[in-house]
C-alpha cells in the first residue's frame, strides 16, 4: 500500500533536544508517551490526538504542549492529513535552563503546561527559529540565543510544581501495579501474577489501572519498553540488543510496536540520533 506519510527527525548532540518535522494522512500513531516535554505546532491541516483525556484538533498556527509521560495519539481527520514541526526537550535541560531566568521560586520540583493548545504566533516563530538553528552548521552563541528566546516565550505557558514522590488521586492498587512493571518490564509477568502481587483479582487490577492510567497494564507496559528502547537506541545500542534486554520476543517485534507508536523503525531512529563522527 503506498502511503504518502513521511519523518524528518534529527537530534542536537549538546543538548539531547530532538527536532521532528513529519507529515500523516488518516492514521498516525498509537496512544503513547514521551519522556521529554513536546513543543509543536501544525503547518497544514487538521491535526486531531487524545491527550488529557481530551480531543484535540490543532490548525495551522496553534501551538501544543505535551508533558513527560502524557499519553497521546494522532490522527488526521481530513483529506490532505497534516504536517506539524515538534521540538522534544529534555527534562533536565528545561528544568536547568528555566531556573536561570530566576522566575521559579522553588529549588524542587518540575515545570509543567497550562493548556494542551495555545495561540501564540511569536511563540511559534520562537519555536520555528530553533527548530532551524539545531539543524543547521552554526555558532554555539547563536544556538543559545535561540533556545533562549525559546525558554522566554514558554516561560507565560508553564506553572511549577512540587514534585510528589506519589500522586495521592491514584489507586493504591494502581499506583503498587505500575511500580512492579517498571522494576521488571524485561520479564515476561501475566496479568494475574500481577493482580496476586497486588492483593487484588485481576479484573478489579484492570479497571483499577485502566482508571488511573488510561490504559491496559500490557499497553503500558509495552510503551513502558518502548520508551526505554528510545533512551537505548539513541545511545547507540543495536536494535536486536534492545528487544532482546527490554523483553520483547525479538527485533521484528519491537519494530512492529516502535512503528505504531513512532512512525520509524528502530534502526532508523537509532541512525538519525547518532553523532557522525
Amino acid at each position: 500500500m503506498t502511503t504518502t506519510n513521511w519523518i524528518d527527525l534529527q537530534q542536537d548532540g549538546d543538548t539531547g533536544i530532538e527536532t521532528i518535522r513529519a507529515h500523516f494522512e488518516g492514521h498516525a500513531y498509537d496512544p503513547h508517551w514521551h519522556d521529554s516535554y513536546l513543543v509543536g505546532f501544525t503547518e497544514q491541516g487538521v491535526q486531531q490526538f487524545h491527550c488529557r483525556r481530551t480531543r484535540h484538533d490543532s490548525t495551522p498556527g496553534r501551538l501544543f504542549f505535551v508533558e513527560p509521560g502524557e499519553i497521546h495519539d494522532g490522527h488526521a481527520p481530513a483529506e490532505g492529513g497534516f504536517t506539524y514541526a515538534m521540538l522534544y526537550l529534555d527534562p533536565e535541560w528545561l528544568q536547568r535552563e528555566l531556573r536561570q531566568f530566576g522566575t521559579i521560586d522553588t529549588a524542587s520540583g518540575e515545570p509543567g503546561f497550562a493548556s494542551t493548545l495555545v495561540d501564540d504566533p511569536q511563540l511559534i516563530t520562537h519555536v520555528a527559529r530553533a527548530f532551524t538553528t539545531l539543524r543547521l552548521p552554526t555558532s554555539r552563541l547563536a544556538r543559545d540565543d535561540a533556545l533562549d528566546t525559546l525558554l522566554q516565550g514558554l516561560v507565560p505557558h508553564l506553572g511549577w510544581r512540587e514534585r510528589q514522590g506519589e500522586d495521592p488521586s491514584l489507586p493504591g492498587v494502581a499506583r503498587r501495579a505500575r511500580d512492579v512493571l517498571h522494576a521488571h518490564c524485561e520479564r515476561d509477568i501475566g496479568l494475574q501474577t500481577l493482580a496476586e502481587q497486588c492483593g487484588v483479582d485481576r479484573f478489579r487490577l484492570t479497571r483499577a489501572f485502566k482508571s488511573a492510567f488510561g490504559l491496559a497494564p500490557h499497553a503500558y507496559l509495552v510503551q513502558l519498553r518502548l520508551s526505554l528502547a528510545r533512551q537505548r537506541l539513541a545511545a547507540g545500542e543495536s536494535p536486536a540488543s534492545v528487544a532482546n534486554h527490554l523483553g520483547f520476543a525479538d527485533q521484528s517485534h519491537l519494530g512492529r510496536w516502535f512503528r505504531r507508536a513512532y512512525g520509524l523503525t528502530p534502526a532508523d531512529y537509532r541512525q538519525r540520533c547518532i553523532r557522525p563522527v
